[in-house]
């Protein structure tokens, strides 16, 4: 029986995707390639294009080193991602 290929099918909303417009948008105003970034910051440069694409989610220590690679602190890049994330929801979804 031959192997059937599976497609990633990229995401239009939600926080992977958001999360991954972000750290594209970060890593693009830094002037870097996804390989120069994921160079930098001791990532395979499949990781960092999966993370852009909203793919993959990235790990809390993941997460720590994107922020220092970018030289951004993880507070600031949890607030950008948030205001991105929630751009265009309802205030009432926010709510806990």
């Amino acid at each position: 029986m031959p192997s059937r290929r599976t497609s990633h099918v990229q995401p239009i909303s939600g926080p992977e995707w958001a999360f991954g417009q972000l750290l594209k948008q970060l890593r693009e105003d830094r002037g870097l390639s996804q390989q120069a970034f994921a160079l930098e910051g001791g990532f395979d440069r499949t990781t960092i294009s999966l993370l852009e694409r909203g793919l993959r989610s990235p790990t809390l220590r993941s997460l720590v080193r994107l922020a220092e690679t970018l030289n951004i602190s993880l507070p600031d890049m949890m607030e950008r991602f948030e205001a991105l994330f929630y751009k265009g929801r309802k205030s009432s979804k926010r709510s806990t």
